[in-house]
């Protein structure tokens, strides 16, 4: 049993002296004030967060890890010239160490930045789900906790490599989550890339995938242009429209990006219980456009922050998409209260855990022991008055990745002083470089 005693420890929107929070391994047990857990837990070992602000760990909800590699390559390109560039290009090149050495470079950085659960939408299938171990390795030897949307895609247009006929696709995915059920650590669920690479039928056989399981399904709706209007033409409807007419828009689906999507398909979004995972940078990088996030909240949709791949964004800090988020919207609507301060470390937290239906993204008891160290000192942090009632905005606004002092996750200490603790970060450079000679032309 542990209790940690930071300077200041955010609770439900505050931030509080003189408080700490109980663990019992991977679990928060209490929240209370030090004194009083200390005479009720006499035995549990003090861990001093002197100067440090206690946070809820961040939660990436859209992430392709693979990606990373491929960082600073087909930069400044049309979305389709960036995917055939990059993607389509490199991805065909990668051996089962490159997508391990791929995946522990992403998670690595994006615990750095304080980013404790990441939803990883992985579609990299040349060697069935040897592939997918891989990433479920990177996770573990990391110690970041790990959602796999095993991605489902029969488009014939792609590298080999991604495609599975939709009874692969199932029966893979299917094995995988079974396998890893009691794994608290790691989560399978089905994920239907898209429209425009995924059929009717794989999109409904992920959906119902997601029924037998008991989770949710991840699925790219309306990310550019040109899907809105091939699927306009294919099926004469909107993207939401058509997935309604597919029997697939309820509590179940989570859709990420959103961005060309009438109000229509919002309300109807909002009225089935479905969620967002919102990538406000990697939609700014790729010149996507803008998410109408204003409307998605006044319809009830419920949205979490995802990085993306780091070849799109090209940054993978859900800090980072916090101030995204919140910027663009007041830039896009002229309004600077379309998207606070709160609602954005909400997004990037608790509405994140509550999308991916994990007991993370809250310091409550009962949520696992998932925690980020601020430096109260940092000058990116400054000022901090008496009251604290700059930090929330310092934390999404002004915070520098110089801030981000600890992590824990699942109650094990993962970054200590900004230094990864669970793998050698020169080991993961050098990994990096190894395998960008051997993939290069």
């Amino acid at each position: 049993m542990k209790l940690y005693a930071p300077q200041y420890l955010y609770q439900n929107g505050a931030f509080l002296t003189g408080m700490a929070v109980c663990t019992e391994k991977d679990t928060i047990k209490e929240v209370g004030r030090l004194e009083d857990l200390q005479q009720k837990y006499p035995r549990a070992a003090v861990c001093d967060w002197k100067d440090l602000i206690l946070l809820p760990g961040t939660v990436n909800v859209h992430n392709h890890c693979f990606q990373s590699l491929l960082r600073g390559i087909c930069a400044d390109r049309p979305f389709l010239e960036w995917r055939d560039g990059s993607l389509y290009k490199y991805s065909p090149r990668l051996q089962k160490e490159h997508i391990y050495g791929g995946a522990l470079f992403a998670f690595g950085e994006m615990m750095k930045c304080g980013v404790t659960t990441v939803c990883d939408f992985f579609y990299l299938h040349n060697f069935g789900t040897e592939s997918d171990e891989m990433i479920v390795q990177a996770a573990k030897d990391l110690g970041i906790r790990l959602v796999l949307a095993r991605t489902m895609y029969d488009w014939n247009g792609a590298p080999s490599g991604y495609v599975e006929t939709v009874e692969q696709a199932v029966e893979n995915t299917r094995l995988l989550a079974r396998k890893y059920k009691d794994d608290d650590m790691t989560t399978v669920l089905p994920a239907p890339h898209s429209l425009h690479a995924a059929t009717p039928e794989m999109v409904q056989a992920g959906h119902a995938l997601a029924a037998e399981l008991g989770c949710r399904y991840h699925i790219h709706v309306a990310e550019e242009p040109f899907e809105v209007e091939q699927v306009q033409a294919e099926f004469g409807a909107t993207p939401v429209e058509f997935l309604d007419r597919l029997g697939v828009v309820d509590e179940s689906m989570a859709i990420v990006h959103g961005v060309w999507l009438k109000e229509s398909e919002i309300d109807l979004l909002g009225s089935r219980g479905a969620q967002l995972c919102y990538c406000p940078s990697s939609n700014m990088f790729l010149a996507d456009g803008v998410t109408d996030i204003a409307r998605m909240m006044r319809a009830g949709v419920n949205i979490g922050l995802g990085s993306d791949g780091a070849c799109s964004n090209n940054r993978i800090s859900v800090f980072e998409e916090m101030r995204m988020a919140s910027i663009l919207q007041k830039a896009h609507t002229l309004d600077a209260l379309s998207v606070n301060y709160q609602q954005a470390f909400d997004m990037g937290t608790k509405n994140g855990g509550q999308l991916l239906q994990l007991p993370v993204g809250q310091i409550a008891p009962g949520y696992k022991a998932d925690f980020v160290g601020i430096r109260s000192r940092d000058m990116s942090m400054q000022p901090i008055s008496d009251s604290g009632e700059q930090i929330l905005p310092n934390i999404v606004y002004s915070m520098q990745p110089t801030a981000i002092a600890r992590v824990v996750v699942d109650g094990r200490l993962t970054v200590a002083d900004g230094v990864l603790q669970t793998v050698s970060e020169n080991e993961i450079v050098d990994r990096v470089q190894t395998i960008m000679r051997q993939i290069a032309d």
